[in-house]
């Protein structure tokens, strides 16, 4: 492979090139507010990694991140891996403790924060080295951390970079180093900690930009967190490969900020976890045909369900500002009762499936593919093989293991759990089970670990349930679990919709109509179940589960003891 190819596979060659391109072009901004062109979010980059690097950070070296989203984490990050030095981006949803562990264990050299974040390293000041820098300009009268402002560390190194005449020499980066180091969030309990490389990453983005036609100048609004890798490679780098412009919400996305900021930004593309599309369907969709008998009693023919979500379908886009052309749907299971409304409503979505292990994407699209199945996660993406390992004969679902150059290196420091999920000739187990369909769309049936196994062997897939229960109008989550042989499931109901319904009621009358919805739910299910995997109990549960990044509960935390809230 000659170098040409090597230095084209790096973050820094995409940004270059890109910067080349659309110098004039707009960038990166918050919404709302005037965004950096190409050429200034370059000569910012430029000038921070230069800064870092007379602070003594080169190649090799961890530079943690651990802040909300705006374009100054994204020059942050680019000015690390300009150095060579690898970027160690941290969930800011993370509590103290996990912070704690992650800056101990990278050793980092600087450290990029913001006001939101900072008490979380307070206990840490003696052993944290090297320069704080706050990201969103904060500095606080009495400082228990010595920090430096984002804008007067920027603005001194732009001084120096033009005061420079032969500018900064930073070292050779290659496509195999290593860019990020990415802790998981997983819903299995042990936070491992993922080494990606330049290559991984920007194959993922460049596999990704063969999914849609995509034109310079478009506008993607990004509401996920920058540190988790299904919005950095597919909301930040994908982006910045296509010239488009990138616009931070900066706030979280309630359906009332989304629309504010929609009105104004006018997006072409938006990444989003199932939880925003399925919260609109409930409080915005649902409710218009519930509350009408016409549109109630035209629902229940095919055709006329068909219009009528058709028609919501449109005010839908003019929701999201009226030029929506890319929803990219993943992080967690879409319901299949919001997926096939969404169909229906010719809504311009995609549905991707992934991990923090593959950069993130593994299967998803192409757009405009009319075999792709509802339900299913769509096709492999460009240059990534998927294969089924020990199907079941009868359904074809076996355990989803994937290979490409979007594929991790390993956990930093950690072989034997790298040993477990990667082969030597670099198959990673997922951890998932799937099949793929006669079309070649991946479906994803739900984890290996959640897989319950009755007496009589048969295999209950408890996403599948769930997914039925959220289907429930008055339902926020679900979880359900096998105890002592027999399914339960936890609740946790939508409580301004009960209160709405039980408005003047007494104590002892709202708690009547939380149980009767819930035995109501339990005897509707069972009819729709096998005899073996029906549900014993339906319980409430009285506060949200804990959940992940990407909004998927973290089912290790719960068993049948530790439910009850």
């Amino acid at each position: 492979m000659n170098s040409v190819v090597e230095v084209g596979m790096t973050l820094n060659y995409v940004i270059d090139s890109s910067c080349a391109k659309y110098k004039d072009n707009p960038a990166i901004g918050m919404a709302m507010e005037k965004p950096l062109s190409y050429g200034e979010f370059l000569e910012s980059i430029f000038a921070i990694a230069a800064r870092l690097q007379k602070n003594g950070i080169g190649k090799g070296d961890h530079v943690a991140i651990l802040s909300e989203n705006s374009q100054n984490w994204g020059i942050a990050y680019l000015a690390i891996v300009r150095l060579g030095a690898i970027a160690v981006p941290i969930l800011p949803d993370l509590p103290e403790s996990d912070v704690h562990h992650i800056l101990n264990e990278m050793q980092v050299k600087a450290l990029f924060i913001t006001q939101k974040q900072i008490e979380k390293i307070y206990e840490l000041r003696q052993e944290l080295q090297g320069p704080i820098i706050t990201l969103d300009n904060y500095n606080p009268e009495i400082s228990v951390v010595p920090v430096v402002t984002f804008s007067s560390y920027l603005a001194e190194a732009l001084s120096a970079l033009k005061e420079d005449a032969e500018g900064p020499i930073f070292p050779p980066v290659g496509e195999d180093d290593l860019a990020s180091i990415l802790y998981t969030s997983g819903t299995s309990g042990y936070s491992k900690a993922v080494m990606l490389t330049h290559k991984n990453l920007t194959a993922n983005a460049y596999a990704a930009a063969g999914l849609k036609e995509i034109q310079p100048g478009s506008v993607w609004l990004s509401i996920l967190p920058m540190s988790h890798t299904y919005e950095f490679t597919c909301g930040f780098i994908l982006p910045l490969l296509l010239g488009g412009r990138i616009a931070y919400a900066g706030k979280t996305p309630t359906p009332a900020i989304l629309q504010k900021l929609c009105a104004y930004e006018k997006p072409f593309a938006i990444f989003a976890v199932p939880l925003v599309l399925e919260k609109i369907y409930k409080k915005r969709v649902l409710p218009q045909i519930e509350k009408s008998r016409l549109l109630k009693g035209v629902c229940k023919f095919g055709v006329g369900r068909k219009l009528v979500h058709r028609k919501i379908g449109k005010k839908l886009i003019a929701f999201f500002g009226g030029n929506l052309q890319l929803m990219g749907i993943g992080g967690a299971a879409l319901n299949p009762d919001v997926e096939k409304f969404l169909h229906e409503a010719n809504f311009p979505y995609l549905i991707g499936y992934g991990m923090t292990e593959s950069s993130p994407l593994i299967a998803g699209g192409p757009a405009g593919d009319k075999t792709i199945a509802i339900g299913s996660t769509g096709k492999p993406i460009p240059g990534v093989e998927v294969k089924i390992v020990s199907p079941d004969p009868e359904t074809g679902i076996g355990e989803i293991t994937v290979c490409g150059a979007n594929v991790m290196r390993g956990y930093y420091n950690d072989e034997e759990a790298t040993k477990t999920v990667l082969t030597k000739d670099g198959w990673l187990s997922t951890g998932d089970l799937g099949f793929i369909d006669k079309q070649g769309n991946l479906h994803v049936c739900g984890r290996l670990k959640n897989v319950i196994v009755l007496s009589n062997g048969e295999n209950v897939y408890p996403e599948a349930i769930e997914h039925k229960m959220n289907t429930f109008h008055w339902v926020v989550e679900t979880l359900l679990i096998e105890n002592n042989g027999q399914m339960e499931a936890w609740v946790y109901p939508d409580y301004e919709f009960i209160d709405d319904q039980t408005a003047g009621s007494s104590r002892a009358d709202r708690r009547a109509y939380i149980e009767n919805l819930l035995d109501s739910m339990r005897l509707e299910l069972n009819r729709q179940l096998p005899k073996s995997s029906r549900l014993a109990k339906v319980f409430e549960r009285r506060e949200p589960f804990i959940k992940t990044a990407t909004h998927k509960i973290k089912r290790y935390l719960y068993d049948g003891h530790a439910l009850l809230g």
